[in-house]
């Protein structure tokens, strides 16, 4: 995400910029966006993103000034958006998808994904939660979630030297994906497997 509020600089987008530099395994297209801290934006750039791309995954990262950790985020709610955005823009339905489920879960396993992450003894403490804020990043994920029918993550960093740096962002980012991948692909040889019997 863009700046907005106290964020003159998003420590989200510091951290993307950092996995850019890093990259990912080889047989991966890496695309990074800026996403502007819009409501209105975030509802059209979403789905335009999904039919460019048609992404095995999408991955969101934002920040929030009271994480203290790496956190991954298991869903995204669809009501309840009061506060303005960058342009003093509030839906006046207060939901993303007017109709839609109140909650839409990741297909990944995000518990799954922060064992592994875990273990792999970076400098950064990774956990889970429940709860994006209802503000633009779970807007985002909630719309993302939606039009891609779970195949999305979203990760939440703290801001930046609270206490990472920028490139200890981007080393965890580059792990999580790695791993949020591996588990997509798992999932996915086991639904094969079950539709050639």
């Amino acid at each position: 995400f863009g700046p907005f509020g106290e964020h003159a600089v998003n420590a989200s987008w510091i951290a993307v910029q950092e996995l850019e530099k890093l990259g990912l395994r080889d047989d991966v297209d890496l695309h990074v966006y800026e996403v502007p801290v819009e409501y209105q934006t975030v509802q059209r750039l979403i789905p335009a993103l999904w039919k460019k791309h048609s992404p095995q995954l999408v991955v969101h990262v934002g920040v929030s000034g009271m994480a203290t950790t790496v956190t991954l985020e298991k869903c995204g709610h669809n009501v309840g958006y009061k506060g303005l955005d960058n342009c003093r823009f509030c839906p006046g339905s207060q939901c993303c998808v007017e109709g839609g489920p109140e909650c839409i879960d990741s297909i990944i396993d995000m518990d799954t994904v922060c064992k592994r992450v875990s273990a792999l003894g970076l400098d950064v403490t990774v956990t889970i939660s429940k709860d994006a804020g209802r503000y633009l990043c779970d807007f985002t994920y909630y719309t993302s979630l939606y039009q891609s029918r779970g195949r999305s993550a979203f990760v939440h960093v703290p801001p930046l030297g609270k206490p990472y740096t920028a490139e200890q962002l981007g080393r965890a980012l580059q792990a999580i994906i790695e791993e949020m991948l591996d588990v997509l692909e798992h999932s996915e040889d086991k639904i094969n497997c079950q539709h050639e019997h």
